[in-house]
């Protein structure tokens, strides 16, 4: 585990035992942006580990989820779904078709588009991803109590949503930052 530097843990509110990587001075004005930023990273780190045991990347699981959940789905309404860009969806539909996990097939409403649908070999997948989800759920919140769980869970919920509003808000014309 990096440590905090004396000059850069100055002032953040940031131990030596708790950063896990270096905090820059220029963060001590965004101690929780800088603490989400290391969890996102550590998530994701770990998620990686457990996902590619099973022969998956970070992000391909969720969309697995949403065709398991959903049904066949047009790249573009699993791009609009994920948040995501079309050339990473592409990327991301492409290697699960080559693991044999989605097919594409030809949509019967639109000639032009194609569906992406899950193929009986990714239901197996569905067990592992479930259960490596509760794996990296019991990392992440190992010593928590049910109350905590519930409370970080709120509380990330209220992030999320903060950035949501700020994301729908017209940007300010020559704000100066």
């Amino acid at each position: 585990m990096a440590e905090s530097t004396p000059e850069t843990g100055q002032g953040s509110g940031v131990t030596e035992q708790e950063a896990t990587v270096p905090v820059p001075a220029a963060a001590g004005s965004g101690p929780i942006s800088h603490a989400i930023f290391r969890l996102a990273r550590l998530h994701r780190m770990f998620a990686g580990q457990l996902l590619r045991r099973i022969g998956l990347h970070p992000g391909q699981e969720l969309v697995m989820m949403h065709l398991w959940e959903l049904g066949p789905q047009r790249q573009i309404d699993l791009v609009r779904l994920m948040d995501s860009d079309a050339a990473t969806m592409t990327r991301t539909v492409r290697r699960l078709e080559q693991a044999g996990f989605v097919r594409r097939r030809p949509s019967p409403t639109d000639k032009r588009a194609s569906l992406i649908e899950p193929t009986t070999a990714s239901h197996a997948l569905r067990r592992e991803v479930e259960r490596v989800w509760s794996q990296l759920e019991d990392i992440s919140t190992a010593g928590l109590s049910d109350d905590e769980r519930a409370d970080a869970l709120a509380t990330l919920e209220r992030l999320e949503q903060n950035l949501v509003r700020a994301a729908a808000q017209p940007a300010e014309p020559n704000a100066e930052h």
